[in-house]
């Protein structure tokens, strides 16, 4: 068993660690492309500028999934120990990609914008997919915070040891009240 969990950590490390070089490879591509359009004549400095934004923001997103990868499978190598652990790590990594998504959205409206505004159907529906993903994010949040303090707020008992009703009154019998 120990041999198979350290082929899965070594694994995920090696995936991680690739998706890491990968990103920055996408990083060195967008900077040459804007090197070039400096030197060359013929080049729009403007959209080679904001097709580099956009690589730089997927670089940005794969590279923070390798690193998601890298911490929570290879360097931890574990289960989530409770709900309130899992629900952080979820949103760090959800809200790179919400992030990723937006991002990407406004640079194509602008491109789409320059070139041809009939073109604006495609980054209108990626920002309503952006807005969708953090109101998401939000009602995950909301539920599990809610989930946990349930979990944490055990209800408390009654003399009989049977849970009270949440919203049951603290009167024992008429005329006396409960401690």
């Amino acid at each position: 068993m120990r041999a198979f969990e350290f082929l899965t950590r070594a694994a995920f490390g090696f995936a991680s660690l690739m998706l890491m070089l990968l990103a920055c490879g996408l990083i060195v591509y967008a900077m040459s492309g804007v090197w070039t359009s400096y030197n060359d004549a013929n080049l729009d400095v403007g959209s080679t500028l904001l097709e580099a934004v956009g690589f730089t923001v997927i670089a940005i997103a794969v590279f923070d999934v390798g690193k998601y990868l890298l911490e929570e499978e290879a360097i931890r190598g574990r289960e989530m120990r409770n709900a309130a652990e899992a629900r952080r790590s979820l949103t760090k990594f959800i809200s790179t990609i919400v992030i990723a998504v937006l991002l990407e959205a406004l640079v194509t409206v602008f491109q789409a914008g320059k070139q041809a505004p009939s073109q604006m159907v495609y980054p209108t529906l990626l920002l309503f997919v952006g807005v969708l993903l953090m109101i998401g994010l939000g009602l995950y949040q909301r539920l599990s915070v809610s989930v946990e303090n349930e979990a944490n707020d055990p209800p408390e008992e009654d003399e009989d040891g049977e849970p009270e009703a949440p919203n049951a009154s603290k009167v024992s019998a008429p005329g006396r009240a409960a401690p």
